[in-house]
């Protein structure tokens, strides 16, 4: 049941999603940073389409920083969680403050990553977002409910390995989901790979200036 590594995962994803869209011209990969890169950077020359980045910071509850009120992302949007911020009100300036801090960190990663690059444009296109495998999904879920304010043609969140309650939980939100492996019981994503050695930010530049030829002439596909 366990990948070699993430690029192994990312071979095999790629696959299923080659069988699921074809060689379809619209599509983009978007992967979440540090881990879904490597597993991203595999799908997107599966398919042979264009790779980015896609960064998420969640927006903690003061005092209660593992609590996510919401969240921010990639392209300047900001997504909150009302049913949280019912329970637990908190006034419009600490929300603000509470951004100001996480959109600093944003746009160090952001400029880390991906330089002077601008973020590539999802409207109208059918987006792919991938990490390396998920346990509760918080963080996809804000990154899709973020994507979703982008306009684009349709989402599909897609990882090599995810816990089967989570998977479930994605479809019955109606939101469309590949998880190539479901085991149970699940535990923890490392657990799956053999080598879950950490990605460092000098691989996700390199991934990502791997495709960067890519992004700016893209391969036909019919």
């Amino acid at each position: 049941m366990q990948f070699r590594h993430r690029l192994e995962a990312g071979r095999l994803l790629g696959a299923e999603l080659t069988r699921r869209f074809g060689c379809s011209r619209d599509l983009i990969v978007l992967a979440l940073p540090r881990g879904g890169v490597p597993v991203g950077a595999e799908v997107a020359k599966v398919l042979g389409a264009p790779l980015d980045v896609f960064i998420v910071r969640k927006l903690g509850v003061p005092g209660h920083e593992e609590l996510a009120m919401g969240a921010i992302a990639s392209g300047g949007v900001r997504v909150l969680n009302q049913d949280v911020l019912r329970y637990i009100p908190v006034p419009q300036k600490a929300i603000d403050a509470v951004a100001a801090r996480e959109e600093q960190e944003l746009a160090r990663r952001e400029h880390s990553y991906r330089g002077s690059r601008p973020p590539l444009d999802v409207r109208d296109k059918t987006v792919i977002v991938v990490d390396d495998g998920l346990a509760t999904g918080s963080t996809m879920r804000a990154a899709v409910a973020a994507l979703r304010k982008m306009e684009p043609k349709a989402i599909t969140v897609a990882v090599p390995i995810a816990a089967p309650q989570t998977c479930d939980e994605f479809r019955n939100e109606g939101i469309e989901i590949v998880c190539l492996r479901t085991p149970d019981p699940f535990e923890a994503v490392g657990l799956w790979y053999e080598d879950f050695s950490q990605t460092s930010d000098e691989e996700v530049q390199e991934l990502l200036h791997e495709r960067d030829s890519q992004n700016a002439h893209p391969a036909h596909r019919s």
